[in-house]
């Protein structure tokens, strides 16, 4: 009997609103935090906004998750959605400063709906099945990111607060649908059994999941990898506005590229890949295509020639697209159900940490020189990969 797949694209349905609304308010953040703030300090506001947001999350990912594995996915999971509700409607009330920061700490305090649906993939499918739906949320992400951005710019024009109303409204209808059409995935024989003080100790969290035989190593070239793509994520369109001196247009449309590229390479690429070859030799295939779009990007600082650009942007958006569901995979399979919420949790807590130094020390790279920036980023990918081989070539000695 087959397992009913039903329920999973009622979570890629939930997953595209939540891609849509995100992408709709992103290209007016600048613009709303202007009205608060002068010309020049509005980078300094939104970096604060971001790195208040990924502290939250690096606190409360692994306490969500192992929630989740105590009370279930549903409830968790709409308990997130409900917090990015009121987090994106405060931001549509506005009226002070201190309003969007209230917004985005109720957000990422309440961010754990990507380890939660990741959980609940894990829950309802066998484990040659779920790397392919892995890559599927991905590239429903990428769906919402296409059309996202330019529907925010039209209601921007309207009312800057009516897009945050807007996703809050998309966010809310996701938490019903959640409630009345999801099912539960994790039944109650399977869930852990209790929940203590310790369990709202996120480092108790990281030292029971860190202790797991295999997971170390394996979260650690997950953090190597997501440092390097992070690099490229919060710098490079400010690379092409400073190096290549592009314009808001031309930066627009590459990354409809982006967008393209992550579509084809998760929903269509990687399913038919993983019907010839083992996940982990399909990750490697992916770390490899990642390092070299970064090595592109480096060569591009001291010849400026658009083709590597382009070509930099889908090895690199490939590679995210190759390597991302594959670890996400592996990394679901080291735990049972009763640790899931708790293990993805603390992948997210890592990817948060990431998004708090990786844009502080980038920063300072990136102003003595952009080609130290994309050298760092590609030896963090090479690292990986080194580590990636090894692990494949010592299997008699360890195990995934």
């Amino acid at each position: 009997m087959k397992p009913n797949k039903i329920p999973l694209y009622i979570l890629l349905s939930i997953v595209l609103l939540n891609s849509i609304g995100f992408s709709i308010v992103l290209p007016l953040l600048p613009f709303l935090i202007g009205k608060y703030l002068p010309g020049q300090q509005v980078v300094v506001g939104m970096s604060t906004l971001l790195s208040i947001y990924a502290a939250s999350t690096f606190f409360a990912a692994p306490v969500l998750g192992a929630l989740s594995d105590r009370y279930g996915r549903k409830i968790i999971l709409i308990i997130s959605l409900l917090g990015s509700a009121v987090g994106f409607v405060l931001f549509g009330i506005g009226g002070s400063l201190w309003v969007l920061f209230l917004g985005r700490l109720i957000d990422g305090l309440t961010a754990g709906n990507i380890s939660t649906i990741f959980s609940y993939i894990s829950d309802t499918t066998d484990p040659k099945e779920r790397t392919k739906w892995f890559g599927y949320v991905g590239s429903v992400m990428g769906i919402g990111k296409i059309g996202g951005p330019a529907l925010g710019g039209l209601l921007g024009s309207i009312s800057i607060a009516l897009p945050f109303y807007i996703t809050a409204f998309l966010i809310f209808v996701s938490a019903l649908l959640v409630h009345f059409l999801l099912p539960e995935s994790l039944p109650s024989y399977k869930r852990t059994q209790h929940v203590s003080l310790n369990s709202f100790n996120v480092f108790s969290h990281f030292n029971n999941i860190f202790s797991i035989k295999g997971v170390a190593i394996l979260l650690s070239i997950g953090m190597l990898f997501y440092v390097g793509l992070g690099i490229f994520q919060f710098n490079f369109t400010l690379f092409l506005k400073d190096v290549y001196l592009w314009t808001p247009t031309l930066i627009g449309s590459l990354l409809t590229l982006v967008g393209v590229c992550e579509i084809l390479v998760r929903a269509v690429l990687l399913p038919r890949l993983l019907k010839r070859f083992p996940p982990k030799q399909i990750g490697i295939w992916g770390l490899l295509l990642l390092g070299a779009g970064l090595a592109l990007i480096l060569s591009g600082v001291y010849v400026h020639a658009v083709i590597l650009i382009a070509l930099a942007v889908v090895f690199i958006i490939s590679g995210e697209g190759l390597f991302e569901p594959t670890y996400t995979g592996r990394l679901s399979e080291t735990v049972d159900e009763t640790q899931q919420g708790k293990l993805q949790g603390v992948n997210q807590s890592l990817q948060s940490l990431t998004n708090i130094l990786v844009p502080l020390a980038g920063g300072v790279i990136y102003y003595y020189s952009a080609g130290w920036l994309y050298a760092t980023a590609t030896a963090f990918i090479l690292s990986a990969i080194f580590i990636y081989t090894g692990r494949q070539a010592g299997s008699r000695l360890y195990r995934w």
